[in-house]
């Protein structure tokens, strides 16, 4: 089956660079003006929608590459209006999360947490294999009801501190409020992961094999 071609596949970026030509596939070129104007209208007459683009717009064109993430997060959560900020948290990040509170507590933000262990659920009752389960009576990581507890307590704009794949994803699902991503969790690299794709033509350069259909899992090429 032949793959459409996309965004990932342009080298030219003109959309952003307007210095050549759209490719071909180009995505903008594409669109027609209703879809386009459809888009454009909900950044001018949604109001949360626009205010959140306008801040993000704000926060990325005065700071870029002079503040940090810690300190992008709070001033995009200043600058949408934001009084309460909710941390999703994963249980193995806790001291950063409290860290993070701290200082967003310090520049007048409440702040609420919650860790992903919360509720404390086996991983044996929702149906997840012995061999994912590493110690009896192992807790799930629940996503679901760390976003319904933050939502409960009205959060205007959820932080997420090191989910893990997946799980971050099923947290925005249920999220009431706008998220936000401070920490994304890599054991392996120190929570860099963008160091494993400039690595791929060295240390990780096992990542551009291609993986046969049908490899067991854990089986590695070679």
């Amino acid at each position: 089956m032949h793959e459409k071609k996309s965004c990932v596949d342009c080298g030219a970026v003109q959309c952003s660079r307007h210095n050549s030509a759209y490719p071909d596939f180009c995505l903008t070129t594409a669109l027609s003006e209703e879809e386009l104007d459809a888009v454009v209208e909900l950044y001018l007459h949604d109001e949360g929608i626009r205010r959140a683009a306008v801040a993000s717009a704000e926060v990325e064109g005065k700071f870029y590459g002079a503040m940090t993430r810690v300190e992008e997060v709070l001033e995009f959560a200043r600058r949408i209006g934001a009084k309460k900020i909710g941390v999703a948290t994963c249980a193995g990040l806790i001291d950063e999360s409290r860290i993070f509170a701290r200082i967003a507590r310090l520049q007048g933000f409440e702040v609420f947490g919650v860790a992903c262990k919360a509720g404390d659920v086996a991983k044996a009752s929702i149906g997840i294999g012995e061999e994912y389960i590493r110690e009896q009576g192992e807790s799930i990581c629940n996503p679901i009801l760390q976003a319904k507890l933050l939502n409960k307590q009205q959060t205007d704009l959820n932080v997420l501190i090191g989910l893990c794949v997946g799980h971050d994803s099923l947290f925005c699902k249920f999220s009431d409020a706008l998220a936000t991503t401070l920490v994304v969790k890599d054991r392996v690299l120190g929570h860099n992961p963008v160091a494993a794709l400039y690595q791929t033509r060295s240390y990780y350069r096992r990542l551009l094999q291609e993986h046969p259909a049908g490899q067991k899992e854990g089986q590695q090429d070679g």
